[in-house]
This record gives structure tokens, C-alpha cells and sequence, in this order.
């Protein structure tokens, strides 16, 4: 791996179906952490910069990198699904070696699970941030749920900036990838954080996914006034302390 930092240009890899994606490298001692940002989110978010900073500082390996249609990585948003999503996170494990450490952010905590499913031999541990999985479910009304198969495209409002877009596809696409109904295999160790505050990712969410992961060793860890986003100073303190204890434990 080399060493590549925000104030460097990208590197990119291409998918089987031809899409480049943004990625940057910090060489290191592994297991090396792979980032995945949440929805319209990228690798130069507030999480993904703190991590590569605790990185630097100890040394470790730590992947960041774009979603197609986001960031620096080729193609257009509204194209995305998260099956696609999910295959560029594949793209990038398998673009290099070594054992890996999966923090993943809201939808980035959906995509964690299903990497880890689909190469547990790479996997040691997950650490989920809001974690998101099934949102396609219980994140839209149903009139919400009828206007994207009727129109094919929902707008929403957004604290955050934009209004937030889901395309039928995308809808379409995670309703088929839904994994709160059973099992959830991975034998690793596990940590959520949640805020309590959490205005788009109920907290019963991280209990849910803490009850269904095979693995005996999950602590979930609820902040009382945090929010969605826990980008504060203190939350980003959480996520470091969280990450630096589980590698020592690896």
C-alpha cells in the first residue's frame, strides 16, 4: 500500500463493469481499516478524515475510497443501487491483501454487513456508525414507498444540505439485500455506535443488528445526546478509542 492522503491525488481502480473508482491507500500494519461512507457521502467526510488521522498516528494500514457516482469516482449518482455500491466495496477489498477492519457509517454500516457476508475469510472485525441496514424498509412511509415505484424518483428535504434523492432503483435494488429477518453470520467482533438522538436511524436499529450477528462478541454503545452525523469532537474521540481498543484486541 502507499501512502496517499486527502491532499494527494486519488488512485483509482476499475470495476469488472468498467467503473473507476477513487481510492486512497495509507500504508501500514494491518488489519487494515476500510472506511465506507453512508448515503451521497464520500471519503473526505469529518469520520472517514478523523480515521486516517488515528491511522497515521499508529501506524496503521487504512483504505478510504467513492462510491461510483460520488466523490471523485466516475459515473452518476442517481445510477447508483446499493447492489452496485456493494460491488464497488467488493472491488476494493479485493484490490488488496491482507485482513481488514469494516467501519462503516449509516448506509455504509448496511454495506459493512454484507461485505463481511461476502468475504468472511477477509473480514476480523466491523465497527457500524449509525448503522443503516433495511432503511429502504423502515425509513420511507408507505405514500413514500408508492410515489418511488409510481415516479421512479423521491426528493426529501435534508438537514444536512440537498435535498436527499432516492431513485427507483436504488429502492428496488436494497429491498432485495434486506437482512433484518434472520441471522446475520459473521463471527467476528462487533461495535455499534448510536446516538440516542438519532433523528434518521432509530437506536432499536442497533439492537436489532446486535441481536441477530452470530458472533458472541458485540457491544453496542449508545451515546445519550448524539445524533445522526456523531461528528462532534467527542463522538469522533468515541469512534478513535472504539477502533484503537478492538485492534489491540485483534
Amino acid at each position: 500500500m502507499g501512502d496517499l492522503t486527502g491532499a494527494e491525488p486519488p488512485r483509482f481502480i476499475e470495476t469488472k463493469d468498467g467503473r473507476r473508482l477513487a481510492v486512497r491507500f495509507r500504508g501500514g500494519h494491518g488489519p487494515a481499516l476500510l472506511f465506507l461512507p453512508g448515503y451521497a457521502s464520500d471519503m473526505m467526510g469529518g469520520k472517514a478524515l478523523a480515521l486516517d488521522g488515528w491511522a497515521e498516528r499508529t501506524g496503521h494500514a487504512m483504505i478510504r475510497f467513492d462510491y461510483s457516482g460520488t466523490g471523485e469516482s466516475d459515473g452518476a449518482f442517481e445510477e447508483g443501487t446499493l447492489a452496485r455500491w456493494r460491488d464497488d466495496a467488493l472491488a476494493i477489498v479485493d484490490a488488496c491483501e491482507g485482513d481488514l477492519v469494516v467501519v462503516g457509517s449509516s448506509m455504509g454500516g448496511w454495506l459493512m454487513l454484507l461485505v463481511a457476508l461476502a468475504r468472511p475469510d477477509r473480514v476480523r472485525a466491523l465497527v457500524g456508525i449509525a448503522a443503516a441496514p433495511d432503511f429502504s424498509d423502515w425509513g420511507y412511509s408507505q405514500d413514500e414507498k408508492l410515489a418511488l415505484l409510481r415516479e421512479g424518483r423521491l426528493e426529501q428535504p435534508s438537514p444536512h444540505g440537498a435535498p436527499m434523492v432516492t431513485t427507483r432503483g436504488f429502492w428496488q435494488s436494497a429491498e432485495a439485500l434486506r437482512l433484518l429477518h434472520g441471522p446475520i453470520a459473521f463471527d467476528g467482533p462487533v461495535r455499534l455506535l448510536h446516538g440516542e438522538a438519532d433523528a434518521d436511524v432509530p437506536p432499536w436499529v442497533a439492537g436489532r443488528i446486535a441481536a441477530l450477528v452470530r458472533s458472541a462478541d458485540v457491544q453496542t454503545i449508545l451515546v445519550k445526546d448524539g445524533d445522526h452525523r456523531l461528528s462532534r469532537p467527542q463522538d469522533l474521540a468515541l469512534l478513535e478509542r472504539t477502533v484503537d481498543v478492538l485492534m489491540e484486541s485483534l
